[in-house]
């Protein structure tokens, strides 16, 4: 996606408990503020595998949990952190806390309403939905690209920047890739 950064690396090799897989991205320059465009962006690709298993499989898997965790703590930010949903105005309702070990500390006054509960809880699903929708609507749109580059994963394991370029440049021109010799 464009103004999202740039993925390094695309593995299915596990590594470790429940990562069946990774995918390693890292900004191209420091990066200190994001605006709200920029975080949506990063719930799509977040969300890719997610959208993918239903294009390709027609159902889901336990494969995105950890992607799903991510994006819903994205999306929840949003609302309560970063005051960038226009329903709930430009509040913070929930504030990042830690412990002395550094790790989040259980809040147990929220501060707000039961009311205002909800409304947190429809917008955050609002934000997710609406960018799972939109991952879909792309995937769909490049599903022969999807295909050639899962048959591609699929046979070398492992894809470094050099063959992601060449799927990325692929992409821009609205092709189908030609795999790459082994």
């Amino acid at each position: 996606l464009p103004g999202s950064d740039a993925v390094h690396k695309v593995s299915i090799i596990p590594r470790g408990v429940g990562a069946l897989g990774d995918t390693i991205q890292g900004p191209t320059e420091g990066r200190y503020l994001m605006t709200r465009a920029e975080l949506e962006r990063r719930m799509m690709v977040l969300l890719g595998g997610r959208a993918a298993e239903e294009i390709i499989y027609g159902h889901f898997s336990t494969g995105a949990a950890d992607d799903l965790q991510r994006v819903s703590q994205i999306a929840r930010a949003i609302v309560t952190r970063y005051g960038m949903d226009d329903g709930l105005g430009h509040v913070v309702y929930e504030k990042e806390q830690s412990n002395f070990l550094g790790q989040a500390a259980p809040q147990f006054d929220k501060g707000y309403s039961e009311a205002t509960a909800r409304e947190i809880d429809l917008a955050v699903r609002a934000i997710v939905q609406d960018a799972y929708r939109r991952t879909l609507a792309l995937l769909r749109a490049r599903e022969a690209l999807l295909r050639e580059s899962a048959a591609e994963l699929l046979e070398r394991e492992t894809l470094g920047e050099a063959e992601l370029e060449r799927i990325r440049n692929v992409a821009a021109k609205g092709a189908t890739p030609t795999p790459l010799a082994a």
